[in-house]
C-alpha cells in the first residue's frame, strides 16, 4: 500500500491504497463520497469528471479528469474538488444554479460530471477571462469573444454524454452561469502544508507489488534498470483500461507524471534543424497552443483526439509508447519527420520515429529505456500539412483510419511529399509507394490517381468492427483524391468536416 496526501474540498485527506486504485474508487468505496458517478469505467461518458487542481502563483489553475481512470496515487500534492464541495454554505454554484433553472438534469446520472465539467469552465473564465480585442471595434470584439466562448463550452461539454439527449438545456444552463452572482472561495486556492507535499519514493516491502513517483530523469532510469517489467502510467487514458475493462492486475506501476525533464517543451535546434523538443510527459492540452501556431491542422486534429477530460491526462509520448496502429498522433509525427529520444542510466539515443515502430505494439524501445523526449522538426515556410481523421462519431473516437499529409507545391510540382496512415498496417506507417508516386509529378488527376494505385502496395490493412479491409482501402484513397482535390480548388470545401477531419 502506499500512503498520499492530498485536499479533497479543501479538506486534508490522508489514505493507504493499493497501486491500481482509482480516483473514483478512492472517493466511492474509501471515502464514501457517492456523488461522483462510474458510467461506463473507460474514460469516454464523463459520468465521473472531477476537478484536479495545481497550484500556480498562488492560485490553484483546475482541470477536469475522469475519476474512472485516474491513478489515486497521481494526487499526491494536489487539490481534488467533487460535486460535493462546490456548494458555499446554503449557495449552490453557479454551474448547479443554472443546471436546476433551466432543467438540465433528467435522470441525474450524469449530471454531477456535468456540473464538474462547468465548474471547470466557469472557474477558468474567470480566472482568465477572454481579453476584448483594442484593435477591433469593440462590437466585433465582443462578437469575437462570445463565439471564442461557444467554442471553449463545446470543447468542454465535448466528452459529457447524456443518455437521455438533455443537451440544449446543459447548454442553456452553460450560457447563462456568468448571469448568478459568485465569489470564489479562498479554500479552493490551498495547498497542503509543506510537511505533506512531498513526493518521497514510494515502494512496497512485498517485490510483487510495486510502486515509485520519481522526479528526475536520473531516478527515472533508474527504477526502470532495477525493474524492467514495471508498467508505466503518465495520463492512465489507455493503461487503466486493463484494470477497468479486462480486470487485469497493475500492481507494478512506476509513475512518470512528476518528472521535471518529461514535462518540458523547448525551442531549440537538433541535428542543424529548428525545432521543438516535446517532453514524453506533456499532456495534449499543453500542446495545444504550441501546435495552434505553428501546426494549425496538427492542433484542430487534437480536439478530436478524445475529450477535454482525455486532453488534460494523455501525453504525447504515451500514444507513441503504447504503438498503437490507430493512435492519432504519430502518422502526424511521421509525415513531420519526428524523432524520439530513448534514455537509459548508460545514456541517450535518437532514433527516427519511422525506425521505432516495429511490429503490432512491438516497438524498438530496450528492455531498460525509456522515452524522454520527441523532437518535431519545424516546417519550412511553404511546407503545407493536412490531416484527416475517419471515425463513427465526430468527437471524442478512436479512428478507423487516419491520414496524415505533409508536401509543397512549387509551381504545380509535388515536393517533399510525405504520406502517412493510422488504421492501415500493424503499426502506424508511410506510404511509400504513394510518396514516389507524386514525388516531383504535377498536380493531376493521373499523378494522383497512381498514388492511388500504389497503395495497393503499401498496405494490406486487416478489418475489424470499426472497417472493413475494402472499407479502408478505399478510404485512403478517397483521402488522396480530398487532397488533390483540396489542393486543385484552394477555394472549396470538398468535404463537411464533420465527417472527415
Amino acid at each position: 500500500m502506499a500512503t498520499i496526501a492530498f485536499l479533497l474540498n479543501g479538506t486534508l485527506q490522508r489514505c493507504d491504497v493499493s497501486p491500481d486504485t482509482s480516483v473514483l474508487t478512492l472517493l466511492r468505496e474509501h471515502l464514501a463520497q457517492t456523488g461522483t458517478k462510474e458510467g461506463c469505467a473507460s474514460g469516454d461518458c464523463g459520468a465521473c469528471t472531477v476537478a484536479i487542481g495545481e497550484s500556480t502563483t498562488g492560485t490553484q489553475t483546475f482541470s477536469s479528469a475522469n475519476a474512472c481512470i485516474t491513478p489515486a496515487h497521481q494526487l499526491q500534492g494536489r487539490h481534488l474538488i467533487t460535486v460535493e464541495g462546490l456548494a458555499k454554505e446554503k449557495y449552490l454554484h453557479p454551474a448547479q444554479q443554472t443546471m436546476i433553472e433551466c432543467h438540465g438534469s433528467q435522470c441525474g446520472f450524469c449530471t454531477p460530471g456535468i456540473v464538474m465539467s462547468l465548474f471547470t469552465l466557469h472557474d477558468d473564465i474567470h480566472q482568465r477571462p477572454a481579453p476584448l480585442l483594442p484593435e477591433l471595434p469593440q462590437e466585433l470584439s465582443q462578437k469575437l469573444s462570445q463565439e471564442l466562448s461557444q467554442v471553449r463550452l463545446e470543447a468542454t461539454l465535448g466528452g459529457n454524454l447524456c443518455r437521455c439527449t438533455g443537451y440544449r438545456p446543459i447548454r442553456d444552463a452553460a450560457l447563462r452561469m456568468n448571469d448568478v452572482p459568485y465569489e470564489r472561495p479562498q479554500w479552493f486556492d490551498a495547498t497542503l502544508p509543506a510537511e505533506e507535499g512531498g513526493l518521497p519514493l514510494i515502494e512496497s516491502g512485498d517485490s510483487a507489488v510495486f510502486f515509485a513517483q520519481p522526479e528526475s530523469l536520473a531516478a527515472l532510469t533508474q527504477l526502470r534498470h532495477r525493474a524492467p517489467e514495471a508498467r508505466f502510467v503518465a495520463g492512465g487514458t489507455d493503461l487503466w483500461l486493463e484494470s477497468t475493462q479486462r480486470l487485469a492486475p497493475l500492481d507494478q506501476l512506476i509513475d512518470i507524471s512528476r518528472v521535471s525533464e518529461l514535462l518540458i517543451i523547448e525551442d531549440t535546434t537538433f541535428e542543424n534543424q529548428s525545432g521543438w523538443w516535446i517532453g514524453a510527459g506533456v499532456t495534449y492540452s499543453r500542446l495545444d497552443p504550441l501546435f495552434k501556431k505553428h501546426l494549425p491542422a496538427f492542433s484542430h486534429l487534437l480536439h478530436r483526439l478524445g475529450s477535454q477530460q482525455i486532453r488534460n491526462r494523455g501525453t504525447l509520448g504515451g500514444n507513441i509508447a503504447n504503438a498503437s496502429p490507430i493512435g492519432d498522433t504519430p502518422p502526424v509525427l511521421l509525415v513531420l519527420g519526428a524523432q524520439v529520444e530513448l534514455a537509459n542510466t548508460k545514456g541517450r539515443r535518437y532514433l527516427p520515429l519511422e525506425n521505432f515502430f516495429l511490429d503490432y505494439k512491438k516497438t524498438a524501445l530496450a528492455a531498460d529505456e525509456v522515452i524522454s523526449r520527441i523532437f518535431i522538426p519545424q516546417p519550412a515556410e511553404d511546407q503545407q500539412l493536412r490531416v484527416w481523421k475517419l471515425s463513427k462519431r465526430r468527437e471524442d473516437d478512436i479512428s478507423a483510419i487516419l491520414g496524415a499529409f505533409s508536401y509543397r507545391l512549387e509551381k504545380n510540382i509535388m515536393r517533399d511529399v510525405h504520406i502517412a496512415f493510422g488504421g492501415m498496417a500493424a503499426t502506424p506507417k508511410r506510404a511509400l509507394n504513394s510518396e514516389a508516386a507524386i514525388e516531383g509529378q504535377p498536380l493531376s488527376p493521373d499523378s494522383f490517381r497512381a498514388a492511388q494505385e500504389a497503395l495497393v502496395g503499401d498496405f494490406q490493412p486487416m478489418g475489424d468492427v470499426r472497417g472493413s479491409q475494402n472499407y479502408r482501402q478505399q478510404a485512403a484513397a478517397n483521402l488522396l483524391e480530398r487532397l488533390y482535390l483540396t489542393l486543385s480548388a484552394p477555394d472549396q470545401e470538398v468535404m463537411l468536416h464533420a465527417y472527415a477531419h
